[in-house]
């Protein structure tokens, strides 16, 4: 069944002569179908990866958590001690990205690759989200859902696409707000309240529809911890003041946030060949998996931890961040022209600015039928966005 035709721009015929949703990811100078089923099972890349990038040890783990919280204590301390304007910009840059590489340690604690000791990633967890104010149980359980439905359009959880039907009854605010810089940059707070549009649930209720009846009590910890750190920094505001306490910790988690939905929506999105998305018996968890986008973010690959090694991440998200170069190294052989290889970033990843851009001017939502479908443009969005213009 072809999509709608309101706007038969959007469509491009398919080899059977049908429409499908925007292009058919076959550019001009391939024709390589990255929509097409893979020649390769899950398991022969599994096997293609050396066996110790699997091992998790959980003294080296703990190490990067020593080295991040140092790090966060030290940038502090500089902070309040130089109380100085040319070094407050610098703080909040240094001490957002930071925050945001304690959480990508958290979020290995969620997966299970920051040790095969549940109790102490679960301990190491709590400690890290909750300092950054994210329920860690709660998130973990809805990236688990991520990650078990990468690529599906009904059933994915990070980043997904809005059917035509979902996109066309948003309000225009609704519509500014989520493709339009800076506004999506800070969408996580919300997404943690109220997920996406055409979704239910919030990760702070141990009664919503996102966790079953056997993980209530887990999100209620979660919440629990981080009510506990709201109290702690509202109490800290009145100790130092709230102006102090806005630049040492307001500022660096608004930057936190911004590299949150940064990396994982360049990890979901934005490369120059569309990619597909999935309904039905056309998904599976590899092809899913091999709808993910690594990026290269210079100088801060390592400091947050290669989070956008993301490809095998999502494949294999028991495998420790700093084993996840090397197995990308020797997947990659069997992965193929599935795997796209990242542009090299200068130490500043000013070219992935463009890359967003762009993705949040022609990504807008999906057909509402079809079991392979691209990413559609809605031409009369930022029309209606312009002043003097209207619908």
């Amino acid at each position: 069944m072809s999509p709608s035709m309101q706007d038969a721009s959007f469509g491009t015929m398919d080899r059977k002569g049908e429409y499908v949703n925007g292009v058919s990811g076959i550019n001009d100078h391939s024709d390589f179908d990255p929509s097409a089923p893979p020649p390769f099972r899950i398991a022969d890349i599994r096997a293609a990866i050396p066996k110790h990038c699997w091992v998790k040890n959980p003294w080296r783990s703990m190490s990067y958590v020593f080295r991040d919280v140092s790090v966060v204590f030290a940038l502090g301390a500089a902070a309040v001690y130089l109380n100085s304007w040319f070094f407050w910009p610098l703080y909040w840059l240094a001490q957002g990205t930071m925050f945001w590489a304690i959480f990508v340690l958290g979020h290995d604690c969620g997966h299970g690759s920051f040790s095969d000791d549940p109790i102490l990633n679960n301990v190491v967890g709590h400690i890290l989200h909750s300092s950054i104010l994210v329920p860690y149980h709660g998130w973990r359980i809805s990236h688990r859902t991520h990650h078990q439905n990468q690529g599906n359009v009904e059933k994915d959880e990070s980043w997904v696409p809005l059917p035509e039907n979902i996109y066309k009854n948003l309000d225009i605010s609704t519509r500014f707000l989520r493709f339009t810089l800076p506004f999506p940059l800070f969408a996580f707070p919300l997404y943690l309240w109220y997920r996406s549009p055409g979704k239910e649930g919030s990760h702070f209720n141990p009664y919503s529809n996102l966790f079953t009846p056997q993980e209530r009590k887990l999100a209620m910890t979660s919440t629990a911890c981080w009510t506990v750190t709201v109290i702690l920094l509202a109490y800290l505001s009145f100790a130092i003041g709230p102006a102090q306490m806005f630049k040492l910790y307001g500022v660096p988690y608004s930057i936190f946030v911004v590299w949150l939905d940064l990396v994982t929506y360049l990890n979901h999105h934005g490369h120059e060949q569309k990619l597909p998305w999935y309904r039905g018996k056309e998904w599976s968890h590899l092809r899913g998996g091999l709808t993910t986008v690594d990026r290269d973010y210079g100088l801060f690959n390592n400091i947050h931890h290669d989070i956008g090694t993301h490809v095998i991440h999502h494949l294999f998200p028991q495998i420790p961040h700093y084993h996840l170069v090397e197995a990308t190294k020797t997947a990659k052989a069997v992965i193929g022209k599935y795997y796209r290889e990242p542009k090299k970033s200068g130490p500043i990843p000013f070219h992935l600015i463009k890359t967003l851009v762009t993705s949040l001017r022609q990504d807008h939502y999906v057909s509402n039928t079809g079991d392979i479908v691209f990413y559609q443009t809605d031409p009369q969005l930022f029309q209606l966005l312009s002043p003097g213009k209207s619908g």
